[in-house]
């Protein structure tokens, strides 16, 4: 008869990866959000932290996904003095709609992903719109839709900066 010997196991320990690139980077998308500019140029500034929440749950689906844009969503809320809850609602849909839609989009370069991007952005922008709606907030102008045009100009450039952190840090 012979014994079977077992191999006792090797515990697959996998270092925590670090977090504080996300943070870092969602804090900076939201204090470029909130930087003050004067009234012409605010139509035109690319929405960073939509970006950055889209960004992340691409390239690290497991760590940032919709809790995580809720959270930013009510942080943005609150320093913006938004409806409490409209960016949170925006932003947790944007997310849900990367990590469902990341299969399909992650395989493109950067600059093809942006018009996924921009179509992801121009629903993030009718959610907002509906949330204004309904509130009976006036109805913002036509300059509104402008700022997923220029998120989608942005997108490569944001992900150009953020992919050597996601590699380096073994991200994703």
């Amino acid at each position: 008869m012979k014994t079977v010997k077992k191999r006792a196991s090797k515990p697959s320990y996998k270092p925590r990866q670090p977090f504080w690139p996300i943070a870092l980077s969602l804090t900076l998308a939201m204090y470029l959000t909130i930087l003050p500019l004067s009234d012409w140029p605010w139509d035109y500034r690319p929405p960073w932290t939509v970006l950055a929440i889209l960004f992340w749950c691409f390239a690290t689906p497991r760590r940032v996904g919709i809790f995580t844009g809720f959270v930013v969503g009510l942080m943005l809320d609150v320093l913006t003095g938004a409806l409490l809850g409209q960016h949170a609602l925006s932003l947790s849909v944007t997310a849900y709609l990367a990590l469902v839609l990341r299969p399909r989009i992650r395989i493109f370069p950067p600059w093809q992903q942006a018009f996924f991007v921009a179509l992801i952005l121009l629903t993030e922008r009718l959610l907002t719109l509906w949330i204004i709606g309904a509130t009976g907030q006036p109805m913002p102008a036509l300059t509104y839709w402008i700022s997923a045009l220029v998120g989608l100009a942005f997108w490569p450039i944001m992900a150009w900066l953020l992919v050597p952190f996601e590699r380096r840090l073994g991200l994703g």
